[in-house]
C-alpha cells in the first residue's frame, strides 16, 4: 500500500505527525504543542486508524517509525515546513496585526486586569479589533468562535492550549487605618465584610489556610455584590472589608488606597490559584490570538513581580 498526502489525511494532521516525528517522542511534540501528552496519543492512534497501520515502533524507551511511518514522513515534513513558512510571514507582519479577536474573561477580572492590557495592546496593533464576553459561564471556543479566554483553572481541557499568565492569591483588604492587621482570620468575623456574590441569609464558612493549617471562619456580609469593582471602591472608601484576589487590587494598594490585613494567609479556590490563557491548538489558534497571550503573559507576570518586590 502506497502511503502518502492522499492516503485521507488533512494538512493538519500531516503537520501533528511530522511534529511528533520531529520531536521524538509523544511528551515532547506535546510540550511544544502546548497539549497534553494524552491528546497528542490519542490524534496520532486516530491517524493511524484513518490509515489502516502502526506509523510507529513504540518501546518502552524509544519511539520510532514502522516502515509506512517512514513513507509517510516525507509528504508530512513538505506540510510542516509550509504551514512554519506561512506562520514565519504572519509573524514578519506581527506589527501590523488586523482583524477581530473573540475574548472572554470574567466580569471581576476583565474589568480590573484584561481591559488595561488590552488598551495598550490595541495602541500597538491599531487595526486589531476585540469582541470582549465578560462572563463567568464556561464557553465553547470552537463552537462560539472565541480565540482567547482567559479563565482560574486546576486542570484545563485536554483539547485545549492553556498557558498559566497569572498567578494570585485571595486575602483581605481595607482602607489603611480603618482595621488594624489581623493576627488570624477568625477575626474577620466581627468585622463589616464586603463580600463577592449573592447575598445570604446564613453565614458562609471561609476555610482560611497558613503553610499546613487550616482556619475555618464562618462570615456574614455587611454588602453583597456580583460587581467586585463597586466593592472595591466601598472598601477604599472606609466601608469595610473586600475579600479578592490580590492582582484585583494591586493598583490600590500601590495608591496606598488598601492594606492587606492577613498577609501570611490565603484563602484557596477549588478552582486552583492560577489564570489560564486558553486557546485552541497549533494550527486553529491565529497568530493574533497567540500574540496576545505572550503579550498578557508579559505584562501580568511583571505585574506579579512588581507586586512581590520589596
Amino acid at each position: 500500500m502506497r502511503i502518502d498526502a492522499a492516503a485521507g489525511l488533512d494538512a493538519n494532521a500531516l503537520e501533528l505527525f511530522a511534529r511528533v516525528v520531529q520531536a521524538g517522542s509523544f511528551a515532547r511534540a506535546a510540550r511544544k504543542l502546548g497539549q497534553e501528552r494524552a491528546a497528542v496519543s490519542r490524534r496520532v492512534a486516530a491517524i493511524e486508524a484513518l490509515v489502516g497501520q502502526p506509523l510507529f515502533a513504540r518501546t518502552t524507551r524509544s519511539l520510532g517509525l514502522t516502515e509506512a511511518g517512514r513513507r509517510l514522513a516525507h509528504s508530512a515534513k513538505a506540510v510542516l515546513d509550509a504551514a512554519e513558512a506561512a506562520r514565519g510571514s504572519l509573524r514578519a507582519t506581527q506589527a501590523n496585526l488586523a482583524g477581530r479577536l473573540r475574548i472572554t474573561c470574567g466580569p471581576s477580572l476583565g474589568r480590573s486586569m484584561l481591559a488595561p492590557v488590552l488598551a495598550e495592546f490595541q495602541q500597538l496593533h491599531p487595526r486589531l479589533g476585540y469582541e470582549l464576553l465578560f462572563t463567568d459561564r464556561r464557553v465553547n471556543l470552537l463552537r462560539e468562535g472565541v480565540d482567547v479566554a482567559f479563565r482560574i483553572t486546576r486542570v484545563p481541557p485536554e483539547d485545549l492550549v492553556a498557558q498559566p499568565v497569572l498567578p494570585f492569591r485571595i486575602s483581605a483588604y481595607a482602607a489603611p487605618g480603618r482595621f488594624e492587621s489581623l493576627s488570624s482570620p477568625a477575626a474577620l468575623a466581627s468585622l463589616p465584610l464586603l463580600l463577592f456574590g449573592a447575598a445570604r441569609d446564613t453565614p458562609t464558612t471561609l476555610m482560611w489556610r497558613l503553610g499546613h493549617q487550616s482556619q475555618p471562619v464562618q462570615v456574614s456580609g455587611v454588602a453583597y455584590s456580583d460587581d467586585l469593582d463597586g466593592l472595591i471602591a466601598l472598601a477604599v472608601a472606609g466601608a469595610g472589608v473586600v475579600i479578592t484576589m490580590d492582582c484585583c487590587v494591586a493598583r490600590h494598594i500601590a495608591r496606598g488606597e488598601l492594606v492587606d490585613l492577613l498577609p501570611a494567609w490565603n484563602l484557596p479556590l477549588a478552582e486552583g490559584d492560577t489564570v489560564h490563557a486558553l486557546t485552541l491548538p497549533m494550527p486553529e489558534a491565529s497568530e493574533s490570538a497567540r500574540a496576545l497571550v505572550r503579550f498578557v503573559s508579559e505584562r501580568w507576570l511583571h505585574g506579579v513581580h512588581a507586586r512581590s518586590a520589596p
